[in-house]
């Protein structure tokens, strides 16, 4: 088993034992999670090397500024979005049935009105995050026509579930909220609070692979990484008990790897994957990522280099266009140049094989009959597919079976989905399926 006490020292400065804590931002890091949250019982410049393969909306890492803009223009609006390649028949995006065929379909049903309702119940935060975005003028009224205007839209969905689309389900609800975002002119709330978390989780970006790279047995050591994973998946802003943790006290990465909740874990495929881990090595995994800050640096990275280091090709698909605070493919451009050395490498680990692309997708959940082309090409030869997150490996695609390896991993940040799983809120996921037949 790993020991707590390499999560102990995650934040502990080698010569003074004193915690690395940024202190830049108003959301600090030095806020420890409620034992209820976790616990059971209760360099800018770009190498002109990058060796990243761009097709379509790929970005190469040595790529001119003009040439960005250029590519920020050119969203996944301009190509088709198609199926995923590697999905097998019978595919269902969503994970929960929110109502029954024989159900009204004139009335909405017990648990789509649940479903509205945790999302009425994110407007203030949502609106708030609006009021205080400086790149769009008049903000704070604008924010206040958001909040109005998609509040009467879920209201209109109480009253008639067909009002704005069907099927109701996450998806629409989520495409809803970002087109009122849209049309009154945000485009991005949460760009602040991700830059600035991001700035924090690069300076730990260091310490945490080293501790990781300490772990000499294989299964251990992959443990680690999946727990880190974990951890960081806790840096969600569409989650409202924790959006108010980070807005009062900020997030501690280490505190969140010391109070996962204790195994086995509601979906706990960890063992069955550590012994696929010591005897198979995958050549082409595709990761679809989620969230910003230490979710994708601290997380996801570190795991992503060990694969690297085991010789698989890796293929990070992130958001064409920003949702709450998850990660866009430019973005994640950006991490990564910051993290790699002047010979491409992160902690001695050669990027050669690592890819970004644009998912195609712009919002927290994903439905896999629509991605973008450049990431169903690069499917062809992939032989594991991972799903991260809550919104797209629990709330959609958690029974979702593939062509190949598939896992997915995340953690339960909704009542609404621990009480379908039968879950303690803030459980854990991980899924693990081999390939099935085509």
């Amino acid at each position: 088993m790993i020991r707590s006490s390499a999560c102990n020292k995650l934040f502990m400065s080698p010569t003074t034992s004193s915690p690395l804590v940024p202190c830049c931002s108003s959301i600090a890091w030095n806020f420890n999670p409620p034992p209820s949250l976790f616990s059971s019982s209760s360099s800018p410049t770009l190498s002109s090397k990058a060796n990243f393969l761009s097709c379509a909306h790929t970005k190469t890492l040595g790529i001119e500024e003009e040439e960005e803009e250029a590519i920020i223009e050119k969203s996944s609006t301009s190509s088709e979005l198609v199926e995923f390649p590697l999905l097998n028949e019978e595919y269902r995006a969503c994970t929960i049935p929110w109502r029954d065929p024989s159900d009204d379909p004139s009335v909405p049903a017990p648990t789509e009105l649940s479903w509205i309702n945790l999302l009425l119940n994110t407007i203030p935060s949502y609106k708030e995050r609006a009021e205080t975005d400086s790149s769009v003028p008049d903000a704070a009224n604008r924010a206040e026509i958001f909040a109005k205007r998609y509040a009467e839209i879920l209201e209109d969905l109480k009253k008639d579930p067909a009002s704005h689309g069907v099927p109701l389900d996450i998806r629409l609800l989520c495409r809803l909220r970002e087109q009122v975002l849209r049309e009154v002119g945000f485009r991005d709330i949460f760009k602040k609070v991700k830059e600035e978390e991001n700035l924090k989780a690069i300076s730990l970006f260091e310490n945490v692979v080293r501790l990781n790279d300490a772990i000499e047995d294989e299964g251990e050591r992959l443990e680690n990484l999946v727990r880190g994973i974990f951890a960081g998946n806790v840096f969600d802003l569409g989650s409202i008990e924790l959006a108010e943790a980070f807005s009062r006290d900020g997030m501690s990465f280490s505190s969140a790897c010391e109070k996962l909740v204790a195994r086995p874990w509601i979906i706990d495929d960890l063992d069955t994957f550590k012994m696929k881990w010591r005897k198979k090595k995958w050549k082409k995994v595709i990761i679809f990522v989620d969230n910003s800050g230490a979710d994708i640096i601290l997380g996801i990275l570190p795991f992503v280099r060990e694969l690297l280091r085991r010789g698989s090709k890796v293929v990070l698909a992130a958001n064409d266009l920003p949702s709450i605070n998850d990660v866009t493919y430019l973005e994640l451009i950006e991490i990564i140049s910051k993290l790699r050395d002047e010979e491409g490498c992160l902690i001695g680990v050669s990027t050669s094989n690592l890819l970004i692309a644009n998912s195609g997708n712009d919002l927290p959940v994903i439905d896999l009959t629509r991605v973008s082309q450049e990431v169903a090409y690069h499917a062809s030869d992939a032989d594991l597919v991972i799903l991260e997150g809550m919104g797209r490996g629990i709330e959609t695609n958690l029974y979702a079976q593939f062509k190949c390896d598939s896992l997915k991993i995340g953690m339960v940040k909704h009542v609404e989905v621990a009480e379908f799983l039968g879950s303690r809120m803030y459980d854990c996921v991980i899924k693990y399926n081999e390939a099935t037949g085509s």
